[in-house]
């Protein structure tokens, strides 16, 4: 069986085993849904990874021990490793924050409505992230204190950016206003086929996870500060 024909294959890490189950039951009614592991705690979770064929990773960050966000770099780190969802009770949560910055491709809420559940799981096997970039976009905001100092770096910023042409420069800077790509058409007058295209390669261009990376990039080599105003 390839891996078109089966289906997506999760894993769930929580410290609550109530919420595993809960999540599960969920999972587990999706026909293209195959939950493959559990994980208690984020060291055992790092073990799951490497040792278990696994399409997305459902990540609680606040775990005793080896926390999610250790976890979660850990995690995205193994070689052909999953895609790292991180879960937290609070919106905006600092600790959700950290773990994208270690690598997640987003963050869902604990009281995520199952059908918002299922939807952002199959976005991130898709390659996408599971946030609208806006709400990257205030998370940086928030916690802008956080980036890196990029101090005496901007001739190896913009080196970096270099390999960018000048529109796809600029479809960087509208994703990191939040512009998805039914908007970036409309704003620069394309087919959102070619806005995908564009997208694609200022991913590959940059080495980039996905659009919440993007954000994340865009932030840190000044493309738009944390001041400038939401459209």
């Amino acid at each position: 069986m390839n891996d078109r024909e089966r289906g997506i294959r999760i894993a769930i890490v929580d410290d609550q085993a109530l919420v595993r189950t809960g999540f599960r039951m969920v999972l587990e009614a999706e026909p293209d849904f195959e939950v493959v592991g559990e994980a208690g705690d984020g060291a055992f979770a790092i073990e799951l990874a490497r040792a278990t064929a696994i399409d997305v990773m459902l990540m609680d960050v606040r775990m005793p021990g080896v926390d999610g966000i250790a976890a979660t770099e850990a995690v995205t780190a193994v070689e052909r490793g999953p895609r790292v969802i991180v879960l937290t009770t609070f919106d905006l949560d600092e600790y959700a924050f950290a773990a994208i910055r270690s690598g997640a491709s987003g963050f869902l809420l604990k009281d995520v409505r199952p059908q918002e559940l299922t939807a952002a799981i199959r976005t991130v096997h898709a390659g996408e992230a599971t946030l609208a970039p806006r709400i990257t976009r205030r998370m940086i905001e928030l916690f802008a204190d956080d980036l890196p100092a990029q101090e005496g770096a901007p001739s190896a910023r913009s080196t970096r950016l270099s390999v960018l042409t000048p529109r796809e420069r600029e479809i960087l800077v509208a994703i990191a206003e939040g512009l998805n790509n039914a908007e970036l058409a409309a704003r620069f007058h394309l087919s959102e086929s070619t806005v995908k295209t564009h997208v694609g390669r200022i991913l590959q261009k940059l080495d980039a996870r996905d659009r919440v990376h993007l954000v994340i990039l865009a932030y840190e080599h000044g493309l738009l500060s944390p001041e400038r105003p939401a459209r």
